[in-house]
């Protein structure tokens, strides 16, 4: 009968069968010695570079550095005994509650002891007092690591994480829910760009003969390269600013250079510091992310997909003018026994008037005008024409960049999704749908999806009239540019005349009666092109949507905002736009505007009191 051996003898075994299957001087791996006629046995070696590898930086587009691999001083407290934490805060110059605070945060769960004590993270200038202090603090003990760190504490879901420093994190959503793991995953640039950070060693390939000399190579050598530097498109203070104005909403906001595809900046609220996924003393802090039914850690500018609401309007009307449904003289009857008009506005004479006033009847018309056109090769099958042309519909708005990736450098991007006729036969049982039942796509609602960047690209196309390059967070690597798919121009299958016919309804829109009035930037002289969109939503307060460029002639910030549970985007998200907006071509906010940014600090502050 056999028994199983102890897995030590099993390993010995192991390591001796493998030695005596490899010739003398041999690598494991490499091919076996090459018999050479002048020179004698040749034995194929694998040289490593001892070059250390220093993982790269990463900057923002003004070069400020967000994220470095620095030295860190990380102190352990004792378990026993007590400890006196008036005095060490003292000596540190915390007030009591924050240690206390501190040490709450370190802690995986309340009333946890772990087994090496707690740790926390000292600034230089805390840890050269514990060391001015020793010997009257024996007790505790203080060590130098070198460690990956943040700046900036804002930015999370675009800086991320890579996953070797982020593993009690990844372990910990993967124990609390399954089902959110590949949710909130998401490494961001230092993920996405991880091996050009990495860089990598250099290897040299040698036969070498008994005297170790080398003749020649066994296979091509590697060159090393240390990790290299990467610069986001990422503008830091507009960021941090951005980031304030939604504290205390859910929703996202992403703003970018129409010209070059470059994003300005990525917010997706609720907000966390970035460093709080890596740092040794936060696992309290993560466990309350993990829990937080506002779900923070997921990144909903990309990875979210949300019915577009009215600003998909603005698509609707450039695929039907391009399939001759309209012109931009076409009128339509503000007819609200088709479908409810919340605004009180003069007759959508035109489509200026129309985006103006976001008149739901007239889009309404607008595109079953798009969807039920029959051609005379058709009259007698209405079905098939519909279905051509929804299939068309579909194929000039994908033409945006909607029903795909875009292809961004940000893991875990999602698609979007345009309806097609297969979908609706399916979804209807019946081939032989009518208008009638698919009539909100006329509104952008539905089963139409977008996340943030495709809504902010949408804008970059239609200030540059019909082009953009993809949205991209990383505008060089080391000493070059963005990768090269970044460089390359996409076009639409929409004429450049009529997106130009949007423009004048969109800038009414900023304008007097316009839904967006009250945030219009003309004492400051800018000229916004833009669209209010308000969501409906079954399970709550409608949710709020604003997409624009501006200045409106000359564009060069294109911008998103969805804010979920917030109203009308009027009133809601408009103005976090035009904020955002003055403060990037500005660098200032005019004093009128000033009580906009008080009423969303004062929003934010009682956010974090709830959450605390």
């Amino acid at each position: 009968m056999l028994t199983a051996l102890p897995w030590k003898t099993f390993l010995l075994a192991f390591m001796l069968l493998l030695n005596a299957c490899s010739s003398p001087g041999q690598e494991v791996g490499a091919p076996p010695p090459v018999q050479d006629s002048t020179f004698g046995p040749l034995t194929p070696r694998r040289i490593v570079s001892t070059e250390p590898l220093r993982r790269g930086r990463v900057l923002d587009r003004n070069d400020s550095v967000l994220v470095a691999t620095r030295p860190v001083y990380i102190l352990t407290l004792p378990q026993r005994p007590p400890l006196d934490s008036l005095k060490l805060s003292s000596l540190l110059g915390w007030r009591d509650s924050l240690l206390w605070h501190r040490i709450e945060a370190a802690l995986p769960y309340e009333g946890a002891r772990p087994k090496g004590g707690v740790k926390l993270l000292l600034t230089n200038a805390e840890a050269q007092k514990i060391q001015d202090n020793q010997k009257d603090w024996p007790m505790l003990k203080l060590e130098q690591r070198t460690l990956r760190s943040y700046t900036t504490s804002t930015g999370a879901p675009v800086l991320g994480y890579a996953y070797s420093n982020a593993q009690s994190f990844l372990n910990l959503i993967q124990r609390y829910r399954r089902g959110r793991f590949y949710r909130v995953r998401n490494g961001g640039v230092e993920t996405y760009y991880n091996g050009l950070l990495n860089g990598h060693r250099g290897y040299a390939h040698p036969l070498v003969d008994t005297l170790g000399q080398p003749h020649g190579t066994w296979a091509a050598d590697t060159a090393f390269q240390q990790g290299q530097d990467i610069h986001l498109t990422i503008d830091a203070n507009l960021q941090a600013y951005a980031e304030k104005l939604l504290a205390g909403r859910k929703g996202y906001l992403v703003a970018l250079d129409p010209r070059t595809g470059e994003v300005l900046a990525a917010v997706s609220a609720p907000t966390f510091a970035p460093g709080v996924l890596t740092a040794p003393d936060r696992a309290g802090t993560r466990r309350k992310l993990v829990e937080n039914e506002d779900m923070p850690l997921l990144n909903r500018s990309a990875t979210l997909a949300n019915p577009p609401g009215s600003v998909f309007k603005l698509v609707n009307a450039a695929v039907a003018l391009q399939l001759g449904a309209i012109q931009p003289t076409t009128g339509f009857r503000c007819d609200q026994s088709l479908i409810n008009c919340v605004h009180h506005h003069p007759v959508p004479r035109n489509l200026t008037i129309a985006l103006q006033y976001s008149c739901n009847p007239y889009f309404y018309q607008v595109m079953r005008k798009l969807i039920e056109h029959v051609p005379d090769s058709l009259v007698a099958d209405t079905t098939t024409a519909r279905h051509r042309n929804l299939a068309a519909w579909q194929r000039y708005a994908k033409s945006f960049g909607l029903d795909t990736l875009l292809g961004v450098d940000l893991p875990r991007e999602q698609a979007g999704f345009l309806p097609t006729p297969a979908f609706y036969d399916k979804a209807r049982r019946t081939r032989y749908w009518k208008f009638r039942s698919i009539y909100s796509l006329s509104v952008g609602q539905g089963e139409i999806n977008l996340t943030g960047l495709q809504m902010a690209n949408m804008m970059a196309i239609i200030a540059n009239r019909g082009w953009y390059y993809t949205p991209h967070f990383v505008r060089s690597v080391g000493d070059g540019g963005p990768l090269p798919r970044f460089l390359e121009k996409h076009h639409t299958l929409i004429d450049s005349a009529n997106f130009e016919a949007l423009v004048p309804g969109m800038k009414a829109v900023m304008q007097r009666g316009g839904t967006a009035a009250t945030s219009n930037l003309a004492d400051v002289g800018i000229t916004i092109a833009g669209k209010t969109g308000t969501v409906q939503n079954d399970e709550g307060d409608d949710h709020a949507t604003f997409v624009g460029f501006a200045p409106a002639d000359n564009p060069k910030i294109a911008i998103a905002v969805y804010l979920e549970n917030a109203g009308f985007g009027a009133t809601a998200a408009a103005p976090v736009a035009a904020l955002v907006i003055e403060k990037h071509l500005r660098g200032s906010i005019a004093p009128k505007r000033k009580h906009w940014e008080r009423r969303m600090k004062y929003r934010g502050l009682a956010y974090e009191r709830e959450h605390r």
